[in-house]
């Protein structure tokens, strides 16, 4: 999968360092997989939730919340936002 764009986990990562290993094992995760659709995302990590358009996956024991954009068909990932639950519960990111 290629992810769009790493930069955003660098960011977090400075960000929320209790999480930056976490953020590092997802990216490494993600970049390797050849997924088709969310029945193979959710087995790869039970965790994630599809809200709308949207894939939510819960980082570092659940203490952010990383939202991103997924094109199967084209193997594309784009990282919306990486959030706390604080600023994940204010819904803005859902504009």
């Amino acid at each position: 999968m290629h992810i769009i764009s790493q930069r955003r986990i660098k960011e977090a990562s400075q960000r929320h360092t209790t999480c930056s290993n976490a953020l590092d094992q997802w990216y490494k995760v993600m970049k390797k997989a050849k997924l088709r659709d969310f029945a193979q995302l959710k087995a790869l990590f039970n965790s994630a939730d599809k809200v709308g358009d949207l894939y939510v996956f819960n980082i570092g024991g659940n203490k952010l919340r990383l939202i991103a954009a997924i094109h199967f068909n084209r193997q594309k990932l784009f990282i919306r936002e990486i959030l706390n639950h604080t600023e994940y519960d204010q819904d803005k990111w859902r504009t």
